[in-house]
Parts: C-alpha cells; sequence; structure tokens
C-alpha cells in the first residue's frame, strides 16, 4: 500500500469522523431542544394544576358553608318544631310541615348562587384578598374558550396570583397600587376576555388596521397585564421588606448596645 492509498485512507477516515460528529451535535441540538419543550410542557401543566387545585379548595369551601347554613336551619326548624310540640301538639301534618319546610330551605340554600360558583368576573366592590381569589377562578374557567398562546398567558398570569394576594390582602384599598390592580382584575382584563369571546371564530384570524389578529391581540394585552400585576406584587413586596429594614434597624439602634439584667 502507497502512500496515495494511505492518504485516501485516511481522508475517508476524517471525513468520517466529521460527518459523526456533526451528527453527534445535530443529535445533541434536538435533544436539548426536546428538553426544552418538555420542560416548558411540564411548567404549564405544573401552573394549570396548581389553579386546579385553587379552584377545587374554594368550591370545597363554597359546599362547607352551604353545609354549614344548612345544618343550623335544620337545626332551628327542629328546635322550633320541639318547642311548638311541648306547647301545643301539633299532630302528623304539622310534624310533614315542619320536615317539608326544613327540606325547602336546605334546597334553596344548596343551590343558590354564590360567586365561587359563577363564572362572572370578580364584582369591584371585593376586598382585595378576595377580588384576587375570583379572578383566579375567573381566569381558570375562562381559559378552556382561549387559543392556546393565549392559554400560556393565562397560565403564567395565575402563578403570580398567589403572591399578589399574600401582599394585596394586607393593603388597604385605596391604595395606588391596589387600585391598578383592582381595575385590571375587575374591569380590563375580564373586558378584554369578554370582548374576545364576542368574535366570531371566522374572524379571529383577520388582520385589524395593524394588521394583527384578534388571537394576536388577546395574546399582547395579556402579557401586558401579566407584566403590570408581576410589577405590582413586586413593589408590594418590596415595601414590606423596606418597612421589615427600618423596623429592624430601629431595634438595633434602639437596643443594641443595651445589656438586659
Amino acid at each position: 500500500m502507497n502512500a496515495n492509498e494511505l492518504g485516501r485512507i485516511f481522508d475517508r477516515a476524517t471525513e468520517s469522523f466529521e460527518r459523526a460528529q456533526a451528527t453527534g451535535q445535530k443529535v445533541d441540538r434536538s435533544i436539548d431542544r426536546a428538553n426544552q419543550v418538555m420542560r416548558r410542557a411540564d411548567e404549564r401543566d405544573g401552573t394549570v394544576r396548581a389553579a386546579a387545585q385553587r379552584e377545587r379548595q374554594r368550591l370545597n369551601a363554597d359546599l362547607k358553608r352551604r353545609l354549614g347554613r344548612v345544618g343550623i336551619w335544620i337545626g332551628v326548624i327542629s328546635l322550633a318544631t320541639i318547642v311548638l310540640g311541648i306547647i301545643r301538639p301539633i299532630g302528623m301534618f304539622g310534624f310533614l310541615a315542619a320536615v317539608g319546610l326544613a327540606i325547602g330551605i336546605a334546597a334553596v340554600l344548596a343551590f343558590m348562587p354564590s360567586g365561587e360558583r359563577s363564572a362572572a368576573a370578580p364584582a369591584t366592590d371585593l376586598p382585595n384578598g378576595e377580588m384576587v381569589q375570583r379572578f383566579d377562578s375567573y381566569l381558570y374557567r375562562s381559559r378552556a374558550m382561549l387559543p392556546a398562546p393565549a392559554q400560556a398567558e393565562v397560565d403564567a398570569l395565575s402563578a403570580v396570583l398567589p403572591s399578589l394576594k399574600q401582599t394585596l390582602e394586607r393593603v388597604d384599598t385605596l391604595d395606588p397600587n391596589a387600585q391598578d390592580a383592582r381595575r385590571l382584575m375587575s374591569l380590563h382584563l375580564p373586558g378584554l376576555i369578554d370582548r374576545y369571546a364576542h368574535v366570531p371564530t371566522a374572524y379571529r384570524g383577520e388582520p385589524d388596521g395593524e394588521g394583527k389578529s384578534a388571537d394576536e391581540r388577546l395574546v399582547e394585552a395579556l402579557t401586558a397585564s401579566r407584566a403590570a400585576l408581576s410589577d405590582i406584587s413586586d413593589k408590594l413586596a418590596r415595601a414590606d421588606l423596606a418597612a421589615l429594614e427600618t423596623q429592624g434597624r430601629f431595634i438595633e439602634s434602639r437596643y443594641g448596645e443595651q445589656k438586659i439584667d
């Protein structure tokens, strides 16, 4: 085997190695992209699961309150029936009337509409913490009718709400940050979703005056709203941190050099 043949064999081996290396790099990139997609899907699924769990907790709490009211009214009617029977015999028809009254009141209390079971937007006069809860429920129930990109934004927005509730429920309703958040949750965002729902499906892909479709408008508005609520939550949390720092410094300066006997 001469030098030329050895050179050709070496060149072919080098080319094979380079092709194998390039193939390996493509496989690595494909795996990385797949991992990123799966990670984003897991994050969205986790957010959806958390929102569903919060919704179940709200519905269970509402059910417990209803059962409690039903129990109280049945107890009141039973006690009144016993007292009335002691004072004056009511007979079988009186007993049946009392049972029918108890059943009627229980049915009314059990099936009476409530904010926890309503899919409507939160009322504008709710306390801060309750408004966040109702808005969270509204988003969860409205999510299914939105396109996939908007659902992803709703999921990201829902992830902000637990932290926002924790900070916002300690703030006065008239606080400027609270007012901005309340307007977004009770008026602007529900109005946006309702207007999107009114657009016929066949027209949602048509471009508007700026060349954007209804789906694109919806996603952009949801993104801006999420950023606004995240900013409000961050401002309130940092205000709490600043208050803690101020209180800590005061205690250190006031009592740090004193010895306790």
